[in-house]
């Protein structure tokens, strides 16, 4: 899965719209559900989270999303996150993310689930 992982996240640092969608064609199942805290909802396929990941380079251009490990238990994947770039006031900015993941016997994304951060106790 971490071919699916690395290419769906690669995506979120893809200006070109059409670029994106055959990237997350790639990457994800057509019925790939999404979530995180800022989707407000769960996405349900291929052009919703399209244009979710569309919003990320639209407000945060030049930043990337890079998969900085992952690990699988009974086929799940739980994959942490970096998301980087220039921030406002000029210096580089890094967020870190963790997301829960499951494909299917293709190696598609079929759901993902981000989490903010990367579980440390606050």
């Amino acid at each position: 899965m971490s071919d699916a992982l690395t290419t769906f996240f690669d995506a979120w640092g893809t200006a070109d719209a059409d670029a994106r969608v055959a990237m997350l064609k790639d990457a994800c199942s057509s019925t790939v559900t999404y979530s995180d805290p800022r989707s407000e909802e769960r996405l349900s396929g291929i052009q919703a989270v399209a244009d979710y990941v569309g919003m990320f380079s639209a407000n945060a251009p030049g930043w990337t999303a890079k998969v900085t490990s992952c690990d699988e238990v009974n086929g799940y994947s739980r994959a942490i996150v970096a998301f980087g770039g220039m921030g406002p006031d000029g210096s580089e900015m890094v967020q870190h993310g963790t997301y829960f993941c499951d494909s299917d016997a293709g190696g598609k994304l079929t759901m993902l689930a981000g989490f903010v951060g990367v579980g440390a106790v606050e």
